[in-house]
């Protein structure tokens, strides 16, 4: 009787990894297709008029980047030291995101939907040297925010602050907005650049080495505050070619990516997977709207088009939704959280999607492991996350950490190329994820055929996906505990037909206090992101406990659920 296969597949591929820099491969880009579109974005540069988006070829986009970096070079950066980016989508952000990995500069990217409690964490934990930051955008007032935590911008000579909460901060660069004191203007960046600052640049660009980090990306965690993974150009350079690879992108493609930029959906999956293939990248605004999504994909013909499950709701189910021209999309990725079923197929048969994919993996990875390919039958491409990625290897593990049969479900463990480097200053949490053999454990609950497709069917850690944001309840407990009134709290996730879950606390006060929902809501909102604060709060005596003193949050899930009249919806 023959063995079941043991759960363990590896990218056998006869193509190379990309052994390069990322600025050495633009410009390799640039050369090979210097006249094709490479960005279609609104901003705030030089010469460009109010409202009007910017475009540029690869061969202008090569020379802003290269002009930039040796801007920032200019204001005293040194390669190595961390650059924060705290800014929704435009033009700018994609500059930033070429021109510090030119200058051997390590980008941060911090969540623009961040208060100032999680701003100042996360620029002291990595250390920022300098922060990009737009002025304002919605409700969130950056430059507000920033002058809140270091009053001393305000009369500090642009490029020398130096603020008692943000010790390591010297140099803030604005986009767009009226000046703010102490900082200095995008736009006039690349301006401050001489030869010598030119030929520094040529020196540092001729000694970068593709395992250099260049970017740190937060990812919380249930036992505290941020991570930050740190990444390399080999990690997220190659993982974005082969993204691209797996839609068949090519330099006629045009990418729509109204997803956020900060998050690797929006520099990995789109803007690498675009430069690596010589396509354009379009954003369509500096945050995400349906119908500007739309109107964008049918005036710019995009062929391939990006989006968490809820984004593509929103687009179809828009009022508008028939008056516009899709015939030129054919593929792009549906992801960041679970893909309900139903919605990949609408997305196929309304949008044109034909040759959409699903990715899966997380952002220690670069972040994806398993996607499904154009070529795919589309029941596999509407009901697994497809199968491993080309020089990646992955294993499904029991509790012991032996490898399942095929079929059998267990945690799923990456590695090769993609595995980020550590978490920033992190020995302790990084020896936490990442075994000594160098595999990834992401905590998550998969299965693999015999063909080598996977699903992913539950998360061992109680983190929420709401909306393609990752919610982690420890993290929004620890904050809630410092509430005068709350004695105890308990977040998790309760199924949404919208979000695909939404954050739910239960709370118990401390005898003789009181606080309403709605004072506890704004007690949130003024000081953490908006898809962090509870949906649904409710007050409670007790928690439902084992015999030996641990919380149950699944009865909670399930009593909530039922008094909600929600359940989870059928995911890929």
């Amino acid at each position: 009787m023959p063995m079941t296969p043991p759960s363990y597949v590896h990218g056998a591929c006869d193509l190379p990894l990309i052994g390069e820099t990322i600025g050495a491969h633009l410009d390799r880009i640039a050369l090979r297709f210097p006249d094709r579109p490479a960005l279609v974005a609104p901003g705030n540069l030089p010469g460009q008029a109010a409202g009007a988006v910017l475009r540029l070829s690869y061969a202008e986009l090569a020379a802003r980047t290269e002009s930039l970096a040796a801007g920032l070079l200019a204001l005293g950066l040194e390669p190595g030291e961390r650059i924060g980016i705290f800014s929704p989508n435009n033009a700018e952000w994609v500059l930033s995101q070429f021109a510090t990995a030119k200058a051997g500069l390590i980008l941060v990217n911090i969540n623009p939907a961040y208060r100032s409690h999680e701003l100042e964490f996360a620029l002291n934990k990595v250390g920022c040297r300098a922060l990009i930051t737009a002025t304002r955008f919605k409700t969130s007032d950056y430059i507000g925010m920033l002058t809140g935590l270091a009053p001393e911008l305000a009369t500090a000579a642009p490029g020398t602050l130096h603020a008692r909460r943000l010790p390591a901060l010297r140099c803030v660069i604005q986009i767009g907005g009226p000046p703010a004191p102490g900082t200095i203007a995008f736009g006039s960046v690349a301006d401050r650049a001489t030869d010598r600052h030119r030929a520094d640049l040529a020196r540092i660009v001729a000694g970068l080495q593709f395992d250099d980090p260049v970017n740190i990306q937060f990812t919380s965690g249930t036992t505290g505050a941020p991570k930050g993974a740190t990444l390399s150009h080999h990690n997220i350079l190659n993982n974005g070619y082969f993204v691209g690879r797996a839609m068949a992108l090519t330099e006629q493609d045009r990418l729509c990516i109204p997803v956020p930029l900060y998050h690797c959906f929006g520099m990995v999956l789109g803007n690498l997977a675009a430069v690596t293939h010589g396509a354009a990248m379009i954003l369509p605004g500096e945050g995400f709207d349906p119908l500007a999504t739309l109107r964008t994909v049918a005036e710019e013909r995009c062929t391939a088009l990006h989006g968490v499950p809820t984004m593509f709701i929103a687009e179809m189910d828009h009022p508008e939704f028939g008056r516009f021209d899709l015939s030129s999309l054919r593929t792009g990725i549906m992801a960041g959280s679970p893909c309900p079923i139903e919605v990949m197929r609408r997305a196929m048969a309304l949008m044109h999607l034909d040759q959409i994919t699903i990715a899966y993996g997380m952002t220690e990875t670069s972040p994806v492991s398993f996607q499904t390919s154009v070529d795919d039958p589309p029941e596999r491409r509407v009901s697994t996350v497809g199968r491993i990625h080309p020089h990646v290897e992955v294993k499904i593990i029991d509790g012991e950490g032996r490898i399942v049969p095929r079929g059998q479900k267990g945690e799923l463990c990456t590695r090769g190329y993609p595995v980020m480097q550590g978490y920033w200053d992190d020995p302790d949490r990084t020896a936490q994820v990442i075994d000594p053999a160098r595999w990834m454990h992401t905590g998550d609950l998969a299965t693999i055929d015999e063909e080598g497709y996977c699903r992913i069917v539950g998360r061992i850690k109680d983190m929420v996906i709401r909306g393609g944001e990752n919610v982690y309840p420890r993290e929004i407990e620890e904050f809630l505990y410092a509430h005068p009134a709350i004695l105890d709290v308990q977040v998790f996730g309760v199924p949404d037909p919208k979000f695909g879950e939404e954050v739910c606390a239960w709370i118990r006060l401390r005898p003789g206090q009181s606080v309403s929902e709605a004072e506890l809501i704004a007690f949130c909102r003024e000081q953490i992101a908006h898809y962090k604060v509870p949906r649904h709060i409710r007050f409670v005596e007790a928690f439902p406990m084992t015999v030996t003193g641990k919380v149950q949050k699944f009865i909670m899930r399930e009593v909530m659920a039922q008094e909600l009249g929600v359940q989870d919806v059928e995911t890929a």
